[in-house]
């Protein structure tokens, strides 16, 4: 069904820390170009470990990563954001005392590889699509946590990615701020971008996404729709005392 080169294979990978036990344990996982896919699974089941094996923060113990077909194993973070992967943290990782305007340029300059003219023209239209017109010049640690969430997200598209990681991006949000970061989400991904996304709100995650993984110590325990996936009886042993947030 799916023809095309995969945006993301993580092919067999295992990692775990200072000889301890494996974080992740021979896992693949595959990401079609255009995908929105989620990320789900217990503290400690290997989400953000994955993460940063895929983004070159974490070198793998054993396994491969390939982007767009190519060998990005031996490849380091900064080398990765150059050939197309863009990440958001838990944590916003904005500069704090620049304009959100100057945070998207240094993006779209440095990581993205844009010429100045080019750069500036990204990021204006970044602005636009992210609804940060007119707020430009504001310094990004003035605005409230919606907005540098929102921020986190359109510094990693001034990066130009084709595929995107974002970590629990509506953490901390209300619920409706964490819809309408959902809407902003898929918004990108009309664009064609691939984006993972792993989040702790499954329900706002299931609204937008068109597929997802759980993760369980360090595999896939399952894979696929959202509503047929939360439904299997292994998920809902994971998840149970979660149902009232899965039908909210």
């Amino acid at each position: 069904m799916h023809s095309l080169t995969p945006s993301l294979l993580v092919d067999s990978v295992s990692k775990s820390y200072g000889g301890g036990p494996p974080v992740l344990k021979n896992l693949t996982l595959e990401v079609h170009p255009g995908e929105l896919l989620g990320v789900i699974g217990p503290n400690g089941s290997g989400k953000t470990t994955l993460f940063g094996v895929i983004a070159g923060q974490l070198p793998p113990n054993s396994g491969r990563i390939l982007v767009n077909g190519q060998d990005v194993t031996a490849l380091g973070a900064s080398e990765r954001a150059k050939g197309g992967i863009g990440r958001t943290f838990q944590v916003p990782q904005s500069f704090s005392d620049m304009t959100v305007y100057e945070n998207l340029l240094v993006g779209a300059r440095y990581a993205g590889g844009l010429g100045k003219n080019e750069a500036v023209e990204a990021v204006y239209s970044i602005l636009d699509k992210t609804g940060f017109d007119g707020r430009a010049e504001m310094r990004a640690g003035d605005l409230p946590l919606l907005d540098r969430k929102r921020l986190e997200l359109a510094r990693a598209l001034a990066t130009r990615p084709s595929l995107l990681l974002l970590d629990e991006i509506a953490g901390g949000l209300t619920d409706d701020e964490a819809m309408e970061i959902a809407g902003l989400i898929k918004e990108v991904n009309t664009q064609g971008i691939a984006v993972i996304w792993i989040e702790h709100l499954v329900h706002v995650l299931t609204s937008a996404v068109s597929r997802i993984v759980v993760l369980g110590e360090g595999k896939i325990i399952a894979d696929g729709a959202p509503q047929e996936t939360m439904a299997t009886p292994a998920v809902r042993q994971i998840y149970l005392g979660m149902e009232p947030e899965l039908d909210a």
